[in-house]
């Protein structure tokens, strides 16, 4: 089995451990959180080795790596320590779970965690570092970008676009051919019927639309960093 490292301690983390352990090839053997973080020796029976020490002890070439950490800062905080642990070398394992339904041209990207019952059609991409809660319907020709999360029971149709770093909430519709810019917030329970600019909120009904100045964006990046 490929022997892997966790980054990260927190509930994402041992969701991870759980379904690496229970459905996949890959054996997770240590957990890392940055040094300031780090105030556990061990983790799911698993020593913790804060990030900064982590290549000493178990070195890129003999292992690999998954971010488990949410949508906290609108994915920000996953996208960067992908970024850091990158700059270490280390490569990454995706996950998809067993229970669920997707076609051989599907394309997955790297450090991406796709959970159970996914309906997955034809000529699907899923870039780097994409999070897929159960129960989603992705429809052909969808590409997810990089760093994005998408919640349970989301129905995406034919050949959207969603871009870097959006967050999908849960039971969000979104019908075909449209995009959705990057660093958008699709609110739960969302219906929508048209193009999405970056950084853009979406809540509840389609007349509910945002485009955020500097000073809300941030704003909404507080929210985003409290529910996750």
């Amino acid at each position: 089995m490929v022997k892997i490292i966790i980054f990260g301690t927190e509930k994402m983390a041992e969701l991870a451990y759980f379904y690496f352990t229970h459905d996949s090839e890959y054996e997770p053997v240590a957990f890392t959180v940055d040094k300031e973080y780090c105030t556990v020796d061990s983790f799911c029976n698993c020593p913790v080795i804060p990030f900064d020490e982590i290549e000493k002890e178990y070195p890129p070439e003999e292992y690999m790596m998954f971010i488990a950490i949410g949508y906290s800062q609108l994915n920000l905080i996953r996208s960067q320590k992908y970024m850091a642990a990158k700059h270490k070398r280390y490569r990454f394992v995706s996950y998809v779970c067993s229970k669920s339904t997707l076609w051989n041209d599907t394309q997955i990207g790297e450090n991406c965690f796709i959970l159970e019952n996914q309906v997955i059609q034809p000529n699907v991409k899923i870039g780097n570092n994409v999070f897929i809660w159960s129960g989603t319907h992705l429809g052909h020709d969808v590409v997810i970008e990089d760093h994005c999360y998408i919640a349970s029971q989301v129905v995406i149709s034919g050949n959207v676009t969603i871009k870097q770093r959006s967050f999908i909430g849960i039971n969000a519709a979104i019908r075909d051919n449209v995009s959705i810019g990057e660093e958008c917030i699709i609110g739960a329970g969302t219906l929508i019927l048209h193009n999405v600019n970056d950084k853009e909120v979406y809540v509840t009904k389609m007349s509910d639309r945002y485009p955020l100045n500097s000073t809300q964006f941030e704003r909404m990046m507080d929210i985003s960093k409290k529910i996750s």
